[in-house]
């Protein structure tokens, strides 16, 4: 599933093609993903202007001129690309549409942006902009950790005496909003952590260490375009580059790349997903 870089990477290509413009017509071509699609959302968002982009941990909102935001969730394997972009950064000509390009929005300034999604695990919604971080989805997300409330201190208040293993701690979405598998892993090894120990067991000491380790890494993707596992493109088509980046994950049985460690990368599961991290280095 996308994170955060990845859906960040997305909303940056989508702005040149529909912020600040009017949204021509929408294509709704089945009620629903995963979940039903919201009551007449194509003749809602007619004629509405986008004003802003925006992301709140893995989900995109578009904010429009009507008081609502449209929030979009990619899900497992959807993905939005642009078309017909008067601006040049994208396919001039329209691509024919293909098996699951489930809804087209057509921009006023010539812009087509398709979302395909085969296994429609991603949504839409409409909601009120005004209250949109009361929407179910968004109500309980953490801090963003690129934003400034993610801190030292408040990483220290959330996780004191908390039993859980470092790894699931940094992938609650209540403690940290937009955080991952891939990037989680990537964090942890980078600051010497195993992603078993106790996330009320680290001392402050460490935990200093992971705010600007989960910033530098996240930034460092963004840069990259995000990472490209099986469905994941740009905006533009293009995939993304960060996997040629990792340090750990998906590296089972590689030598570790911290300087003067002669440790082998490890794979284990925890909570049904595989982590990746250095027995040697992490602790």
């Amino acid at each position: 599933m996308p994170e955060l870089p990845e859906v960040e990477t997305v909303m940056r290509g989508l702005a040149p093609s529909m912020e600040g413009v009017r949204i021509a017509k929408v294509d709704v071509n089945r009620p629903d993903l995963r979940w039903p699609f919201p009551e007449r959302m194509a003749e809602r968002l007619k004629g509405q202007d986008i004003l802003r982009l925006r992301r709140r941990s893995k989900y995109i909102l578009a904010d429009l001129s009507n008081g609502e935001s449209l929030l979009i969730h990619l899900g497992m394997s959807g993905r939005m690309t642009v078309s017909g972009d008067p601006l040049g950064q994208f396919v001039h000509e329209h691509p024919h549409l293909e098996k699951h390009d489930h809804v087209i929005i057509w921009m006023d300034g010539g812009a087509r942006i398709a979302f395909n999604d085969p296994r429609r695990f991603g949504a839409m919604d409409l909601l009120p902009t005004e209250t949109a971080e009361s929407h179910p989805l968004l109500a309980k997300l953490g801090p963003e950790p690129l934003g400034n409330t993610f801190s030292e201190s408040y990483l220290a208040e959330a996780l004191a005496g908390r039993r859980t293993p470092m790894k699931s701690a940094l992938l609650d979405q209540r403690i940290i909003a937009g955080l991952g598998n891939i990037y989680v892993c990537e964090v942890l090894h980078k600051t010497g952590i195993s992603p078993t120990r106790l996330a009320g067991q680290v001392s402050r000491a460490r935990l200093n260490r992971v705010v600007p380790a989960v910033r530098d890494v996240l930034e460092t993707a963004i840069a990259a375009g995000g990472s490209s596992l099986k469905d994941f493109k740009q905006a533009n088509g293009e995939l993304g580059y960060f996997q040629h980046q990792f340090n750990v994950y998906d590296k089972e049985g590689a030598d570790c790349q911290t300087a003067d460690c002669t440790g082998v990368i490890r794979r284990i599961v925890q909570s049904g997903r595989s982590t990746f991290y250095c027995p040697l280095c992490q602790r």
